[in-house]
């Protein structure tokens, strides 16, 4: 038997598809025959498989859990909770691998899959191959066995363990995202005032988008915050590895700001550490490491990507834009939006300060939310490459690392082709307003040579 797996499911550290256009029952079958496969070919012969809080979620769970057994692997079902809750199971219990089906924070009619392989992150060529596989039929045959494992109060007494961070007056939005139950729990034992949001799993989102990098979805927590006076407001993504945080007057601490709040208590107990951040951080973050001492590394996008070179380069800690902070310190090293909303509020305790205050000794710069520009799949990386040549003939100060960043006197400015959408990514970030307009007409002018419109 053979089957073709669609090349625009195939994403550059996970699997994302539209559910009954691009990702089916199917292909979920044949993923899980692939990722049996490649995990009994490298000795491995049981998986954790868990899933999200959308409504094909169980289903595309089914089909893939079918797959897996098909290949004569063991599965340890853990049920719906999210992605992190998948990735601890993977990281404690006698297992070989995980798979999390989870649509994170696209569009609700989404899905997709996030596997960890022998505790690294399964991604990349390791994905395209799943696709070799299919196609040839170069399956493992087998009859795999399938449990249950109930692995929800552990995980959320591994997020308590030696807290010690103080009692503060919070909110909580968790969008309705499957991180929900886990931050109602979570909440119930940690010491403070908790004022909670859309913590119940509905796959529909009827409240707002789980995706805290977009401002708007975070308006129910600024208004919350600022009701009730609170402290400060934490959001979550739609399977639960994002944070956003907002403070005191609702105003919002991207990923990248989150992340130079976190820095000054990790440094101050390893000193001189290597800190990672993604290439839409802010220069800010970067000369904030290297003044506390740390060394700064600025890597490429995408949370399989910055836990790659987290553990490459023995990092106690990373994190990118859009909310996903690694832990390497007293934890596992990988993404989990719940740690590191009990690590920010320690390191507010033990900062003596508000995180109002915090934030506004973050940055002085001017920038630019992430902006997604809607372009075809088969056309996005052209453009980046276009872009690129251009820049090269004029001289212009360029990092490749991830897409181009370009660097003069007023700031920089990023174009990227998104790995999960059919889009470019852009942020720009000028010392003042007037240079962050000029870095923003700069980024125009150049998507118009490419015929792209940034309004379209």
């Amino acid at each position: 038997m053979t089957h073709r797996l669609s090349p625009e499911i195939l994403r550059a550290y996970d699997i994302r598809g539209r559910v009954g256009d691009t990702l089916t029952a199917a292909d979920a079958q044949a993923v899980g025959r692939g990722f049996g496969t490649r995990l009994r070919r490298a000795g491995g012969r049981r998986v954790a498989v868990g899933y999200d809080g959308r409504t094909h979620s169980p289903m595309l769970e089914a089909a893939l859990v079918a797959g897996l057994t098909a290949s004569g692997i063991d599965v340890v079902r853990i049920g719906i909770g999210p992605s992190p809750m998948l990735y601890y199971a993977a990281a404690t219990l006698e297992v070989d691998g995980g798979i999390q089906v989870t649509g994170s924070h696209n569009p609700a009619e989404d899905n997709g899959f996030k596997l960890v392989m022998q505790g690294n992150s399964f991604c990349g060529a390791d994905v395209r191959d799943l696709a070799r596989l299919a196609e040839t039929g170069d399956w493992e045959e087998g009859a795999g066995s399938v449990t249950s494992a109930d692995v929800f109060d552990l995980y959320v007494g591994r997020l308590l363990a030696g807290y010690a961070g103080g009692t503060y007056r919070i909110a909580w939005d968790a969008g309705n995202g499957a991180a929900g139950p886990a931050i109602a729990k979570l909440t119930q034992q940690l010491p403070g005032e908790h004022h909670l949001l859309f913590c119940d799993i509905d796959g529909t989102f009827p409240h707002h988008h789980p995706d805290p990098t977009v401002e708007d979805n975070l308006a129910h927590l600024q208004a919350l915050v600022v009701e009730k006076k609170l402290d400060f407001g934490l959001a979550f993504d739609g399977d639960g590895d994002r944070i956003g945080a907002v403070d005191a007057h609702g105003r919002v601490l991207w990923g990248d700001e989150i992340l130079s709040v976190l820095v000054a208590p990790l440094l101050a107990e390893l000193p001189g550490s290597t800190i990672v951040a993604d290439v839409k951080s802010s220069d800010a973050l970067f000369e904030r490491i290297a003044a506390l001492g740390g060394r700064p590394v600025m890597w490429r996008t995408g949370h399989s990507e910055i836990k790659t070179k987290m553990k490459e380069l023995g990092a106690p800690l990373a994190g990118e834009l859009s909310g996903h902070i690694f832990f390497g310190h007293e934890y596992y090293g990988f993404d989990d939006a719940l740690y590191a909303a009990v690590r920010l509020i320690r390191a507010v305790h033990l900062s003596g300060r508000s995180l109002t205050e915090l934030r506004a000794e973050t940055s002085a710069r001017v920038a630019t939310p992430e902006w997604r520009v809607r372009v075809a799949e088969a056309r996005k990386v052209a453009v980046v490459e276009e872009v690129a040549a251009r820049l090269a003939e004029q001289g212009a100060r360029v990092t490749v690392t991830d897409g181009v960043r370009v660097s003069s006197d007023d700031g920089w400015w990023l174009l990227r082709a998104s790995n999960t959408q059919a889009a470019l990514t852009l942020r720009a970030e000028g010392r003042d307003a007037a240079a962050l307009e000029r870095l923003v007409a700069a980024i125009d002018a150049e998507l118009a040579a490419s015929g792209v419109r940034r309004g379209a």
